[in-house]
């Protein structure tokens, strides 16, 4: 797909009145554009509720037709560090004046929590030094990443994440403005498999729209993801004791399917809240899962541990269902 032709371009916000979802926040934000003033900003929510596209949808809003001349976006997990990002902060952007009648230029940063203490450290120096003529909007997953003295400096907004009705009616949108045929319950698939990352929703979209008419299982296909009902058979044959079973449909998922260990775990957790088992039996299966997840995060061999977690749910679940 030609960068050109990407959905998550095509239809990303232009102003905030477009905002899917935020509505304090872009009360927030309209008042600041009213008042062509604004502090130091942290956006502070899980991918893909609309960070970054608030910000752009912002600056549209504050600077009109000039915005292109008074913002300068960077990724702060860019790999050439901060001394890249201080370098076109202040040879290429703070030593020009802003065009226009905002007295102040804005410098978006993505991705701020994938930076070292060190590089937050610089970046809190260059807040500083730049403070009178450029404003910061910092965006991140997670604000306990973030060091204080940063966030002491910014205004903090939450972004709420995405309810399933909003990333549905969004991909609905864009599947009828697109002339893409997609059956019903494909939404719905495409909605769990995204976990309400609307990014990665839109983008799967225009990747099953390739094969035609959008079906469950071109989705699946297409996202390399298991289907609910695939773990809810694999968590029944644990629970009444068909460990070789469980095992062989686990095997096939990381050797013919291709799907990451971790990935199966992630799986397991989502289902495992469903099973018709005692809740303290539920307790103690989420506990084993989180320790078995840390063991394949650390790089451990996918196969040894997977087996030893059915091994491991399965006696867990003989203690408690009779």
């Amino acid at each position: 797909m030609s960068e050109e032709l990407m959905w998550i371009e095509k239809y990303r916000p232009k102003t905030l009145d477009e905002i899917v979802n935020q509505k304090e926040v872009v009360i927030s934000l309209k008042r600041l554009v009213n008042e062509k003033n604004m502090p130091h900003m942290l956006f502070v929510g899980p991918p893909g509720v609309g960070k970054t596209a608030t910000a752009l949808a912002f600056v549209r809003d504050l600077y009109k037709d000039e915005w292109r001349n008074n913002v300068l976006e960077l990724n702060a997990s860019d790999e050439r560090g901060i001394d890249t990002i201080r370098e076109k902060i202040k040879e290429r952007f703070a030593k020009t004046l802003a065009i226009g009648e905002i007295p102040f230029k804005v410098v978006i940063l993505d991705e701020s929590d994938a930076m070292t203490n060190d590089a937050q450290t610089a970046l809190r120096r260059i807040m500083e030094i730049y403070a009178r003529n450029i404003r910061f909007i910092l965006t991140c997953n997670y604000s306990n990443k973030i060091i204080e003295p940063i966030q002491s400096r910014c205004v903090v907004f939450r972004f709420n994440p995405l309810s399933k009705d909003d990333v549905i009616n969004k991909l609905k949108e864009i599947a009828q403005k697109e002339k893409v045929k997609v059956l019903p319950e494909s939404y719905e698939h495409i909605y769990e498999i995204s976990g309400g990352d609307l990014r990665k929703a839109i983008n799967l979209l225009q990747s099953a729209s390739l094969f035609g008419e959008v079906t469950p299982e071109i989705v699946y296909k297409i996202a390399g993801a298991i289907k609910p009902k695939e773990i809810r058979e694999i968590l029944d044959y644990i629970v009444k004791g068909r460990f070789l079973e469980a095992r062989e449909r686990v095997l096939k998922l990381l050797y013919e399917d291709g799907i990451p260990g971790v990935d199966v775990v992630y799986h397991f957790h989502r289902e495992i809240l469903k099973l018709n088992v005692p809740e303290e039996c539920k307790i103690r299966l989420i506990e084993v899962l989180g320790d078995y997840e840390y063991r394949l995060m650390e790089g451990s061999n996918e196969e040894i541990q997977l087996n030893a977690l059915l091994a491991k749910m399965q006696l867990v679940c003989k203690s408690y269902v009779k």
